[in-house]
């Protein structure tokens, strides 16, 4: 570790980071970039299994609930991949105009509701598989699985382990 002195400021929402607010903003708006990349391949991934479904032989037995819970999961995957690539859209509409840290608070709402999203369509899509596999309590059951998973893994993890921080972390 460097011992020196920085001439920068600490960062105000990072302490022990010394650099100006642009870089700042320029390391936020990189560590965006790099998670965008992980969740889209995921949602885009599911929305092209979700639109080859209706071309199946099967698909045409669905019941009446089924096809519409199909229809607001596909639409709820549509919904994840405009949250999730609007960050990008809106980056090049503001490019060179200054705006980094607006557009940084943007895409982190944006990636958050995002995510939530995608935790939705992914339970429709589980949702949909069970009512096909089983029946009854079954589809219930399985279809809490995942609210449950990412509950915990993406909401009250992150928050457990920021109540958890001490001065040192």
């Amino acid at each position: 570790m460097n011992d020196v002195p920085s001439a920068l400021p600490e960062a105000a929402d990072d302490p022990g980071r010394h650099e100006s607010e642009e870089q700042r903003d320029d390391r936020n708006l990189i560590e965006l970039l790099q998670e965008l990349r992980v969740a889209s391949i995921g949602v885009q991934v599911l929305f092209g299994f979700l639109l080859s479904l209706p071309f199946t032989a099967r698909f045409g037995r669905l019941g009446e609930t089924q096809r519409q819970l199909y229809l607001v999961t596909v639409m709820l995957t549509v919904l994840a991949i405009a949250e999730l690539a609007a960050p990008v859209a809106y980056h090049r509409m503001v490019f060179r105009q200054h705006k980094k840290a607006r557009l940084v608070r943007t895409a982190n709402t944006l990636i958050v509701c995002g995510l939530g999203t995608v935790a939705l369509s992914l339970t429709g899509a589980v949702l949909l598989v069970a009512s096909v596999l089983v029946s009854g309590l079954w589809v219930a059951m399985v279809g809490l699985c995942p609210v449950v998973m990412f509950l915990g893994l993406w909401v009250v993890l992150p928050l457990r382990g920021e109540s958890e921080r001490g001065p040192s972390d």
